[in-house]
């Protein structure tokens, strides 16, 4: 699988998991020179508190464009070390 946003491969792994219709690729299959910390978080009740990163391509911002979970609950822990998208980021095989 690959996520692309901005004509660029942010992450690419044969070993995504699906959760929700959303891939979460592994934290070291994501390029980390297009990740921006961002404070943005969020929670779900079962996953726990979402934090993200912005990507940024070429000088482009897509904020808030990838999200984790540093600490997930027991229900999501095959999660812990992996890394999802949205807001444009194309997921293809």
């Amino acid at each position: 699988m690959k996520a692309i946003w901005n004509n660029q491969v942010i992450a690419e792994s044969n070993d995504t998991i699906v959760v929700e219709n959303n891939h979460y690729f592994p934290k070291d299959s994501v390029k980390p020179e297009f990740l921006r910390e961002c404070s943005t978080q969020s929670t779900c009740p079962w996953k726990g508190l979402a934090s993200y990163y912005d990507l940024e391509v070429d000088g482009q911002q897509n904020r808030g464009a990838a999200w984790y979970y540093p600490e997930p609950k027991e229900a999501a822990s095959n999660i812990a070390g992996y890394i999802a998208f949205w807001k444009g980021v194309k997921i293809t095989d």
